[in-house]
Formats: structure tokens, C-alpha cells, sequence
């Protein structure tokens, strides 16, 4: 299932993240394990924040994929079920007319 990934970083732990070098490895890894279709990178509510799109094939990746920015950054993560154009094609042509 395409999900979007949404993990807001406190802002102390990802400074020392950023000053000790860990949050550029973080990040990197994450994209490696993950292979995101989309990752961008920006501020929402005053916080670092990373957004993904990714297709999870089973939830039980959802705590090793939250775990490192949980244990390192003090993120606030969500997952949230995701469509892209041809997706909701596929589900609108399944309603009965």
C-alpha cells in the first residue's frame, strides 16, 4: 500500500543531530530502505520535517521505519494511506453508477 510518511524532528535533538553528523545518515538510510517514489524535506509548525511516499508492503515495517527517528529524534510520526492519479482512477471506476 503507497503511504506518506510524516515525521516532524525536534528541534534540539535534530540540531545535535545535525552537529554530530547523524541526521544526514539517518535520513540516508531511511531513503535506502524505504526507496521512496518522493521524499521532500521542509518545515511544518516550526519543525524539521521529512515527508515520503513509499510503498509499505506490510505494517509491521511501520516500527523499524518510525523507530530511528522516535529513538533519535524525538519525531512525531503518521502514516496516512496515499492515492496517486492512476490509483484513484482504479477505485472511482469500481463504484457502481
Amino acid at each position: 500500500m503507497r503511504v506518506m510518511l510524516k515525521a516532524s524532528m525536534d528541534t534540539e535533538k535534530a540540531n545535535e543531530a545535525i552537529r554530530n553528523g547523524t541526521l544526514p545518515k539517518l535520513i540516508g538510510e531511511t531513503l535506502e530502505q524505504v526507496k521512496p517514489e518522493a521524499a521532500y524535506f521542509t518545515a511544518d509548525h516550526g519543525k524539521r520535517t521529512a515527508i515520503l511516499v513509499f510503498d509499505m508492503q506490510d505494517s509491521s515495517q511501520m516500527p523499524v521505519i518510525a523507530d530511528p527517528f522516535f529513538l533519535q529524534l524525538g519525531a512525531e510520526i503518521s502514516y496516512t494511506p496515499v492515492m496517486n492519479f492512476d490509483d484513484m482512477q482504479k477505485g472511482l471506476a469500481q463504484l457502481e453508477r
